[in-house]
């Protein structure tokens, strides 16, 4: 085992250092990416290194960076694309979903779309609107795409290499909250494979689902929970789609409670997916209904009322006392 200590933008860099050491295909696209190294440092270095041919900063047009990435593909090579925030990527929203999702089912199978689009998501960076949403429902919502999202550092490394060997589109969404916090890599083998639901904390009363930064809102709940008495059960859901109900269908059948957090609006979304397919599959072993903590259904408010706005423990922890209450 060899561990390294560094933040998650630091652990992408590394991930995508290696893929790109290992396979001369990889080339990354987007704006800024290059002799800036992208807005987050996470790009920083790799074009010094491997060249503007392989680390190309493009114009500002997101529609004509995936619609050159998709050529590119046909043509044999591996393009990572870097959006730059998650609410510039709706220019872009025609070719992700008209063209690079359908792409290989129109060819029959016959065409691969190896493609990553990296998308930086979600709050607590103190933003505006359009810098600090959370799209994931409209991609997951769509056929064709995988959609991932990283929760610590170790993942951010394996994750993004896993991404870019996939022979399928993958929008890979980046926690931005998180990418400044340091944790453990081990650069010898991975925790788990890509599209792997995993169980982070374990309990016994309450099963506590989310992904991406939300996993530490709920590690953090589960931890004043446990002061109070209460053992709660957290699991990071990892893939977006496809997702992987094992461990979450597991933990609820032991619990037989669960709280579903995301940042995101509740409407149409990811958790009320995960919800209704929980009390499908799980009916008979559920002591409440399953509850979701999630954004509001507005527009992202001002930075100064991003608290408000994201959840947070408290309302995570008022959701589990109403769970129990049943």
């Amino acid at each position: 085992m060899t561990l390294e200590t560094m933040p998650l933008s630091k652990a992408l860099n590394a991930g995508l250092r290696k893929a790109m050491e290992d396979d001369p295909r990889v080339l990354l696209m987007g704006e800024d990416i290059g002799r800036l190294g992208g807005v987050f440092r996470v790009t920083e270095n790799l074009q010094r290194d491997f060249g503007d041919r392989r680390v190309i900063d493009t114009p500002l047009a997101e529609s004509g960076i995936v619609g050159s990435a998709i050529g590119l593909a046909m043509a044999g090579f591996r393009p990572v694309c870097e959006i730059q925030f998650d609410g510039f990527v709706f220019p872009a929203f025609d070719q992700i979903t008209s063209q690079l999702a359908k792409m290989t089912n129109r060819h029959e199978g016959a065409l691969s779309m190896p493609i990553v689009i990296r998308i930086p998501y979600g709050g607590h960076i103190g933003a505006v609107e359009h810098h600090q949403e959370s799209p994931e429902a409209y991609f997951t919502h769509t056929p064709g795409l995988r959609v991932v999202s990283p929760s610590t550092a170790n993942d951010a490394y394996w994750m993004i290499q896993e991404a870019i060997r996939s022979n399928d589109p993958v929008i890979f969404l980046e926690p931005k909250s998180r990418y400044w916090p340091k944790g453990e890599v081990d650069l010898s083998a991975s925790a788990a494979p890509l599209h792997a639901s995993r169980i982070v904390r374990r309990g016994s009363d309450v099963t506590l689902v989310g992904h991406g930064a939300m996993v530490t809102t709920l590690l953090q709940a589960a931890a004043l929970a446990d002061a109070e008495g209460t053992s709660c059960e957290v699991v990071d859901v990892r893939s977006l789609s496809p997702v992987d109900y094992g461990p979450i269908l597991d933990s609820v059948r032991s619990t037989g409670r669960m709280v579903y957090a995301q940042e995101a609006p509740g409407f149409t979304s990811l958790g009320g997916e995960i919800a209704a397919t929980v009390m499908e599959r799980a009916f008979y072993a559920l002591e409440a209904p399953v509850l979701r903590v999630s954004g509001f259904d507005t527009p992202f408010p001002p930075a100064k009322l991003e608290g408000t706005y994201l959840p947070d423990a408290d309302r995570i922890l008022e959701a589990v006392d109403r769970s129990l209450a049943y």
